[in-house]
C-alpha cells in the first residue's frame, strides 16, 4: 500500500503543520513515511506545497510522481487546481473553498469552485466558517485534516492525539477548540460521502 497526498496552500495558511499531523499519525501506526516541503514565497503569501507519502514498505522518493496522489489535500480552492496534473485518475481533491486572492489576476471564485465540484472526487469545505465556529480562526488547517480523514489509511484517534501532541504546549482550551476544528471537518467529509 502507498498513498500519497499533495498538500497545497498559501503562506500562513499551515499547510507545513497539517503534514506534519498526518506524518506523525502515520509513523505511530508503523507505516513508513516520506516528507517533502516547497516553502516557496510563504512569509509574502505566495504557494507552499508539500508532499506527504505514506506506505507499508520503505519508499525511495519523497517526492509524489505525476499521477499518482491518491489526495490533493488544499487549504486555498486555486491551489488544488494548481496541482491536478498529479492526481492519480481515482484520486480526491479535498479543499477548503474560501479564497485568499493574492494575486492582481485571481480567477472569479464561482469558476474555480464550479471547475472542483466538475472534479470526479472532490470535497469542497467551508474551514473558515467551521474554524470559527469552533472558535479559532486559525484553525482552518485542522478542518481540512478532519475533512481528509476518512480517506487516510490512518485510525481516526491516531490522527487526533497527534493533533493533541501538537498543540498541547499551547494548553488543553486550544488543544479542544483544534480537536473541534477536526471533528467539524470530518463531518462534512461523512455528509459529502452519503450524497
Amino acid at each position: 500500500m502507498t498513498y500519497d497526498i499533495v498538500l497545497a496552500g498559501v503562506g500562513g495558511q499551515g499547510v507545513l503543520s497539517l503534514s506534519g499531523i498526518i506524518a506523525a499519525a502515520a509513523l505511530e501506526e508503523g507505516l513508513f513515511v516520506k516528507q517533502s516541503e516547497v516553502h516557496g514565497m510563504a512569509q509574502r503569501g505566495g504557494a507552499v506545497t508539500a508532499h506527504l507519502r505514506l506506505a507499508d514498505a520503505p519508499i525511495e522518493s519523497d517526492l509524489v510522481p505525476v499521477g499518482r496522489a491518491a489526495m490533493i489535500l488544499s487549504l486555498e480552492p486555486l491551489e488544488s487546481l494548481r496541482y491536478l496534473e498529479m492526481l492519480a485518475p481515482d484520486g480526491a481533491v479535498v479543499t477548503a473553498a474560501a479564497p485568499l486572492a493574492n494575486v492582481k489576476d485571481y480567477p472569479p471564485i464561482e469558476e474555480l469552485l464550479t471547475a472542483i465540484r466538475t472534479l470526479p472526487r472532490a470535497i469542497l469545505v467551508d474551514a473558515a466558517g467551521l474554524a470559527q465556529a469552533a472558535g479559532l480562526a486559525q484553525a482552518t488547517n485542522m478542518v481540512m485534516a478532519g475533512a481528509a480523514a476518512p480517506l487516510l489509511p490512518i485510525r481516526v484517534g491516531t490522527i487526533e492525539r497527534s493533533v493533541r501532541a501538537r498543540f498541547g504546549r499551547k494548553g488543553a482550551e486550544v488543544v479542544e477548540r483544534n480537536l473541534a476544528a477536526f471533528r467539524a471537518g470530518q463531518e462534512v467529509a461523512r455528509c459529502t460521502a452519503k450524497q
